[in-house]
């Protein structure tokens, strides 16, 4: 892995998986917003930024060409499929080969087998309708971008988060396959981490086809499960 793109790098999740992947020595790209080109400028010359819309399919190709892997931040903003039209543009313009790795909530499933709790359900249920009624976002689209990804052939790893909370790096974050797993009860992740479980699925093979639900390494409900297993 020597080169790599961020689609949506001026984000502040964005941010965080272009300071993992720069200290691991990766050569970063990163699409972002013209408008948000500014928020990169701590990063001077150590990144390359086109600018652009992330669904925009010219700018993805041209970002992503040459890239070992690819991390996108799947952002349900705006009513017009920006996430499942990001998504498509990196599965149709990704060399061949290179590991995708994407970031999304724990309201997407895989298999159906996940358990939400009611006020998980009621967030959803609630926030959806009324976001897109304003115009303001598209939780749909999210989950319409992870069954585009679900369905395709490529390398692909769909991370998604808990609740995050900005904070000093807590460690690579535990996670499960299944959302209602104990582990993840806490249901908090520190961004950075959530930044830092996406950069290391890059080099990950145990975690392609799969979209693993995370949280905090330091969560209670992560160090009951470490202290089970431990006695057990």
């Amino acid at each position: 892995m020597k080169k790599i793109c961020i689609v949506g790098i001026s984000g502040k999740l964005g941010q965080y998986l272009t300071e993992h992947a720069l200290a691991r020595g990766y050569e970063v790209r990163g699409v972002c917003r013209p408008e948000s080109v500014d928020k990169l400028a701590r990063f001077g010359d150590r990144i390359t930024v086109f600018p652009g819309k992330t669904n925009d399919r010219a700018v993805i190709a041209e970002a992503v060409k040459g890239c070992d892997g690819v991390l996108v931040v799947l952002a349900p903003w705006g009513v017009q499929r920006y996430a499942s039209g990001t998504a498509q543009a990196v599965m149709d313009f990704a060399e061949p080969g290179a590991r995708l790795v994407f970031s999304c909530g724990w309201h997407i499933s895989l298999d159906g087998k996940d358990v939400y709790s009611l006020k998980l359900r009621l967030i959803v249920g609630l926030f959806g309708p009324i976001a897109r009624l304003l115009r303001f976002a598209e939780l749909d689209d999210q989950v319409r971008a992870t069954d585009l990804i679900f369905q395709s052939d490529k390398d692909w790893t769909v991370v998604r988060g808990s609740n995050l909370e900005e904070g000093e790096s807590e460690g690579l974050p535990v996670w499960a396959e299944h959302v209602g797993d104990p582990v993840l009860a806490s249901n908090l992740t520190r961004r950075t981490d959530f930044a830092l479980f996406m950069v290391a699925a890059l080099t990950n093979d145990s975690l392609i086809g799969k979209a693993p639900a995370i949280v905090s390494r330091a969560a209670p409900s992560a160090q009951a499960a470490q202290e089970q297993a431990v006695a057990a």
